[in-house]
């Protein structure tokens, strides 16, 4: 049975577990058996009550838990108020909230830091970027792409509503399928908290390069102002 699991999901279990007075390997069986090993924080964050008791103390369970436990156990596989986090909190958004917007995606493997190499990050942290806002709106784990047949594929397939990938570093194979995804790639040579990314990003969205102007879907500022003059008669 595969076990691997993530820093941050390993963490919650562990603190989940010490409140529920049960040891964190068979916590962290329990609710692989209801959602579906390899475990990570997106998954933590889809457990109810409901799934935590029938874990606990149904056909198979481990103890049996009051309500006041199982809600502290759920909270903290939500990741509320665990010490020794280090993830940052996602912050709302629904489409069109951003108009004028584009999606970053950042490799990450610590808190909200762009230090991730592509095949090995441990998660991607995606922002949506406007010329005046930024939000961070979804943390996406990498563990289940290990397990994919094609790792790379996986991890594109991950980012594929994204246009844009901040990474430290990826190879020509792997870039290759990130770009068949839609999304272009720009490697960051070192460490940096992903914020810093993401103004450099915002800042460039009043007059894009060429690439980020495709990417955008607009034509670019220079091919702009010369369609301008052709119209006037002044090119």
């Amino acid at each position: 049975m595969n076990t691997s699991i993530t820093r941050e999901a390993a963490l919650r279990i562990g603190l989940a577990a010490h409140a529920l007075a049960v040891a964190p390997r068979e916590l962290t069986l329990a609710l692989g058996a209801r959602l579906e090993l390899p475990l990570d924080e997106s998954k933590l964050a889809a457990c109810s009550v409901e799934l935590l008791r029938e874990a606990m103390d149904g056909d198979g369970g481990i103890c049996q838990a009051d309500a006041a436990d199982l809600k502290r156990a759920v909270r903290l596989l939500w990741g509320e108020g665990v010490a020794g986090s280090d993830l940052p909190a996602r912050e709302a958004y629904r489409d069109g909230d951003m108009p004028g917007s584009v999606r970053l995606a950042c490799a990450s493997s610590h808190g909200e830091m762009l230090d991730g190499h592509f095949g090995s990050c441990e998660r991607f942290l995606v922002y949506q970027v406007s010329p005046t806002e930024a939000r961070l709106i979804d943390l996406r784990p990498t563990l289940q792409a290990e397990h994919a047949e094609d790792r790379n594929l996986a991890r594109a397939a991950l980012i594929a509503d994204c246009d844009v990938l901040y990474v430290q570093s990826i190879g020509g194979p792997a870039a290759a399928k990130v770009i068949r995804a839609g999304v272009h790639p720009v490697k960051v040579a070192l460490p940096a908290p992903a914020r810093e990314g993401v103004a450099r990003l915002q800042a460039s969205l009043a007059s894009p390069p060429p690439w980020l102007a495709r990417t955008m879907g607009i034509a670019p500022p220079s091919l702009a102002r010369y369609a301008a003059a052709l119209e006037t008669g002044q090119a």
